[in-house]
Formats: C-alpha cells, structure tokens, sequence
C-alpha cells in the first residue's frame, strides 16, 4: 500500500505526463511554427540573360525551380547593358551583383545559369574575376561558348556581338588552357538546330556535363520542359 508521500508523486508525476505534448503533437507544433514558404538549404540561383534579352526570360525557368522548393529571395536576375564588353565592363558588374546576393543571402556560394552571350559574361566572371570561389554549379544554354558566325552581322558597329565572334579576345582567352577551371561544376546545353550559335558544336566545353536538346531553336531551350529538368536535375548534383 503506497504511503501518503508516495500518492502525492504518484499524483505529481502523472501531472506532469499529462502535461508534456505527445511526440506526434510536438512534431506538429513546430510544423506549424515553421512558415510555409522557409527556403531549403541550396544554392542561390542567379540568372544571366542574352543578348538583346533582359530579365523577364526566365519566367519559365523560374517557376520550375519554385515548384522545386526555391523561395523568391532565392531566385535573383542580373540584368545588364548587353552591347558593352563582355571583359572590361560586364563581367566586372557580374562579379559585384554575385557578392551583393551573397551578402543579402548569406550563401558561400551561388549557382549561376546564363543564356546565349550571357554564358560569355558568366564565363569570364568564373575565369578571370574570381567567380570560381564563388559559384558553385555553372550552366550555359545555348551558349556562343567558341564563338558564333551568326555575330560577324553585327560586330561592325557592336562591342557584344565581336566578343562573340569565333577567335575573339573573349572567345580565344576562355578557350584558352583549362575551359572549366576551379571546383566549378559546369554544364552546357545545346540544340543541333540553333539559328543564333553556329556552329552547333560551340556550345560544349571540355570538362563539362554537355547535354543535347534536340532540335530546339536558340531561345526555345528557355521554355523546353526537357532542358528545365536537366538543369534542375544538375543543379541538385
């Protein structure tokens, strides 16, 4: 038979049994004081478009990546003048908007995905502007990567489109000794049918995940369902 003292801790310990949340309650609870739209551990993604493009390109892109889990204040779009030189101007300015992200974020690193002269600007920003401690995963689509003839049209009065051009300063300095140097992971994607980059073969780099799309025109990739979830699937790797 319990003594008195013995009831009362009975008493006490069942209190506070009944008291403490189940484990399936307290789980919940702190569901429910988590905000529905708090960012998964990932890379910041900045985007760089094209030339004559601005930042509305990505819509697509961007939704696909939201319906993956990015949050907003994850998704950033460097827009810039894309008639100015990829080496003296643009890529400098690249270099201060990825530290600004950086800065607003938190993040050591950032993913960074370029379009058609975009993948230029991004290039030499890894390369030559210190953007290899800084990016993490690189992506290129349909990028002029060694060049395109199609930029010959326009390089008589335009500084974008001879950077451009095959044999370029850009084109030769990038290509020059390791295409994709650092602990950068890169990947291209390219269309065997592209009007803007020829040749087709451009686009691919040496020491890359080079990804065929099929036969998509030049800004087509940016809506392809195909190529959203290779990039996807590589910016998860």
């Amino acid at each position: 038979m319990l003594t008195p003292r013995q009831r009362i801790l009975a008493f006490l310990t069942l209190c506070l049994a009944l008291l403490a949340p189940f484990p399936a309650q307290a789980a919940a609870a702190r569901a429910a004081d988590t905000p529905a739209d708090t960012p998964t551990a990932r890379n910041p993604v900045v985007f760089v478009h094209g030339y004559n493009a601005d930042p509305g390109v990505w819509g697509s892109l961007r939704e696909d990546l939201r319906a993956d889990g990015y949050a907003d204040s994850q998704l950033f779009s460097f827009g810039y003048d894309t008639h100015q030189s990829v080496n003296e101007m643009l890529s400098g300015r690249l270099a201060a908007y990825v530290d600004q992200v950086r800065q607003q974020t938190g993040a050591a690193r950032v993913d960074v995905v370029g379009h058609s002269f975009g993948s230029l600007v991004s290039r030499w920003y890894v390369k030559y502007g210190g953007g290899a401690a800084a990016v993490d995963h690189w992506v290129s689509l349909a990028g002029p990567n060694h060049g395109t003839s199609t930029a010959w049209a326009c390089a008589l009065w335009d500084q974008a489109c001879r950077d451009m051009t095959p044999g370029s300063y850009v084109v030769k300095n990038l290509a020059a000794g390791d295409e994709t140097p650092g602990a950068v992971k890169y990947a291209t994607f390219w269309s065997e049918c592209d009007e803007v980059v020829n040749p087709d073969s451009s686009v691919p780099l040496s020491g890359a995940l080079n990804t065929p799309v099929g036969c998509l025109k030049h800004n087509d990739l940016l809506g392809d369902d195909a190529t959203s979830a290779g990039v996807r699937a590589f910016l998860r790797s």
